[in-house]
């Protein structure tokens, strides 16, 4: 599981200026092919994530102080501490790195059940829905330039020092500093701090969270902790749960293999 020492990145939403350059550079380093997209009335491109869009930044209207002005977030999987979708995934198609980043390594063994994503409190993770035994894709914390000393391609490419990189406690630290420093221009809360158990991302604000579209409803404790306790007091459900994707995996092995022979 990831720990306090491990790597993440502080988002400051005041410096975020909306150019959006962190979703071309994530599109390059990922081989991500272009695809039609659309403004959403707020200015928001693409409107929702996708399979191809696997990091966005939202546009957001609001009043503050009396004036409108604009806000912009930019939304990708938070990498929690304790991921649900590795505790939820039956073959182990996820691996949580002890630097941080929760991987989705294996695709070859996913059977395109969905779990994970239904499982993740901040709905990050994609399919396609256009396949019937997709499989899933999401931000994967740039870990093949991590492994070779560089930052995550949409932290190297922000041109406003909107996204700093580095350890977790430290950004952490930094992110109360500037809190305290500034109790006029953020409000007091660092999200990712505390939610789920923590996230590898962490942001701060000057406007409240939900008003950014953040999933402020989470709970704090970890809910790995409740996964399989609960699961463990209905047997049937024990039981016939990996039976049941068993035969999934098995279906949708054999579906490829014969696709693939055609």
């Amino acid at each position: 599981m990831g720990s306090l020492g491990s790597y993440g990145v502080l988002v400051d939403i005041t410096k975020c200026i909306g150019c959006r350059a962190c979703q071309v550079a994530c599109k390059n380093w990922n081989n991500l092919p272009a695809t039609k997209t659309w403004f959403n009335a707020d200015g928001s491109n693409p409107p929702v994530m996708d399979h191809y869009n696997v990091t966005r930044v939202g546009f957001h209207t609001l009043e503050i102080n009396g004036e409108y002005k604009q806000r912009f977030a930019k939304i990708q999987c938070n990498h929690c501490l304790e991921p649900l979708c590795a505790e939820v995934c039956f073959v182990h198609a996820y691996v949580v790195r002890p630097e941080g980043p929760v991987i989705y390594f294996n695709p070859e063994i996913c059977v395109g059940c969905r779990y994970c994503q239904l499982a993740c409190p901040f709905l990050n993770i994609q399919m396609k829905w256009d396949e019937t035994w997709s499989r899933v894709r999401k931000c994967d914390f740039c870990f093949d330039r991590l492994a070779n000393g560089m930052l995550p391609s949409c932290v190297i490419t922000c041109p406003s020092g909107a996204l700093k990189f580095g350890k977790r406690d430290e950004l952490l630290a930094e992110a109360k500093d500037k809190i305290a420093k500034n109790p006029d221009k953020y409000v007091d809360h660092i999200f990712g701090e505390k939610e789920v158990g923590g996230t590898s991302w962490i942001y701060i604000s000057d406007v409240p969270f939900e008003q950014l579209g953040f999933n402020t409803d989470v709970m704090h404790k970890s809910p790995t902790e409740y996964t399989w306790k609960y699961v463990a007091k209905a047997p049937i459900l024990a039981v016939s749960l990996p039976i049941l994707f068993a035969a999934l995996y098995v279906y949708t092995k054999r579906r490829a293999e014969n696709e693939g022979g055609h």
